[in-house]
């Protein structure tokens, strides 16, 4: 594919055009005659094309020119594909091992060829399935924690930190989907928005006229647009995760920006807390799935005190950027210092993370963009109580972020909200 004139993949034209591909050659076999090819694209916005050969398989994921969700009344630049391209090749760097391997990338054509994941599905699949992983919680507040603390001025050298966040302020648009969708859309009438209806109508409009959830979230946004910290991938949840029993794999990071650290954190965990209350409208009894439940509250605790601890760990051990300089503590004799500083950091990232995954459950459920964990509860008088439970949650976390000091304060309102009988 030399061509400089962007043109959209399809399982026919796929063979012909990449069939001069070294790459893509080398991995699956030289002969694109017996290439097989399959469209698997069920995000709103790429295709994606699983590739198969004689000796091999591949992912081919390229990018549209509008949101495909919608469609092309609503456009989008294909240099968003540049913007995952570099992500992955950071995330590679900082967390070996937990993303695809890149194999290809063509700018022009906003394609990537990349390593396909067998026999991983997507977490949030696995999920309502009811599947209890039992690497996640450790694998992704791991990930977590390097690929934010290693793509921030507590580690890397100024100059390329600053590179890095001139390259990435150009993902412009995808930010802009980001403010909107997420801290503005759900609060009001926006034309794009959609939600359980008549069941939700009520909590809905308590919502929007909600002053105190509605002043939180714009300050959220403030903090999104404004604290440029570290390397976001910016869309971090449950179905831009790839499991098996044994391994847990990144993907997606197409709207990475620089951003708080604790974005991704909070984005990813209010995805297991959807993921507890949709449990009740995928069990077949009341009670079947409680063993889910409690894995579930489990693993958020696993992930928040992974997290936690491997990010101490590299502020001991990695600290070398501009901020919080061992000059100024270890060196002086006064590692004590350097542990104050860590912790009021760390109270930060909570309090901010809290607002995030508040904001991220509403507009899941209120918004555009909805999560299958709910959407795949097919009789709406089931579906709407799992996410009032859930909208009351994102409420609390929103609102009184500042008040709440532990995951299992949090633990003990999401099971008094389960056990609500809702008339």
């Amino acid at each position: 594919m030399e061509s400089q004139v962007f043109a959209a993949l399809s399982a026919e034209t796929l063979p012909d055009r990449l069939s001069g591909n070294a790459a893509l050659k080398e991995k699956i076999g030289a002969d694109f005659s017996r290439w097989t090819v399959k469209e698997v694209g069920d995000g709103n916005l790429n295709l994606v094309f699983i590739v198969t050969g004689d000796t091999g398989a591949a992912i081919v994921k390229q990018a549209l020119p509008y949101v495909r969700l919608v469609g092309e009344s609503w456009p989008l630049p294909l240099k968003r594909s540049f913007f995952e391209y570099h992500a992955l090749t950071r995330q590679a760097a900082r967390d070996p091992g937990m993303v695809p391997e890149i194999l290809f990338f063509d700018e022009a054509q906003a394609l990537i060829v990349m390593e396909y994941l067998a026999p991983h599905v997507i977490l949030r699949r696995a999920l309502i399935d009811g599947r209890q992983l039992p690497k996640i919680g450790r694998d992704l507040g791991l990930f977590a924690a390097r690929t934010l603390f290693r793509g921030s001025d507590l580690s890397m050298p100024t100059r390329e930190k600053k590179a890095d966040l001139a390259l990435f302020s150009d993902n412009v648009e995808l930010c802009d989907i980001t403010e909107n969708l997420v801290f503005s859309d759900p609060y009001f009438e926006a034309a794009l928005n959609r939600h359980t209806t008549p069941q939700l109508d009520p909590i809905v409009a308590e919502l929007r006229a909600d002053r105190d959830l509605k002043v939180e979230a714009q300050r959220l946004k403030h903090l999104f647009s404004a604290k440029a910290e570290t390397l976001c991938h910016g869309d971090l949840h449950t179905g831009s995760v790839m499991v098996t029993d044994d391994e847990t794999r990144v993907i997606d990071p197409e709207f990475a920006f620089y951003g708080p650290i604790s974005f991704d954190v909070g984005m990813l965990i209010a995805n297991f807390w959807m993921s507890y209350f949709s449990q009740a409208g995928h069990e077949t009894a009341p009670g079947a799935r409680d063993d889910v439940r409690a894995y579930l509250l489990d693993t958020i605790e696993r992930l928040w005190e992974t997290f936690r601890a491997e990010f101490a760990h590299l502020w001991r051990t990695e600290r070398r950027g501009i901020l919080y300089q061992a000059s100024l503590f270890e060196d002086r004799g006064d590692p004590l210092a350097a542990e104050q500083a860590l912790n009021i950091v760390i109270d930060e990232i909570w309090c901010e993370m809290l607002g995030f995954a508040g904001v991220e459950i509403h507009r899941r459920i209120l918004g555009l963009a909805h999560n299958a964990d709910f959407e795949t509860i097919a009789d709406p008088d089931r579906r709407a109580p799992c996410e009032t439970k859930a909208l009351k949650l994102g409420r609390h976390l929103a609102v009184n972020r500042q008040r709440i000091h532990s995951l299992r304060d949090i633990r003990e309102t999401v099971e008094r909200l389960e056990k609500e009988i809702l008339a």
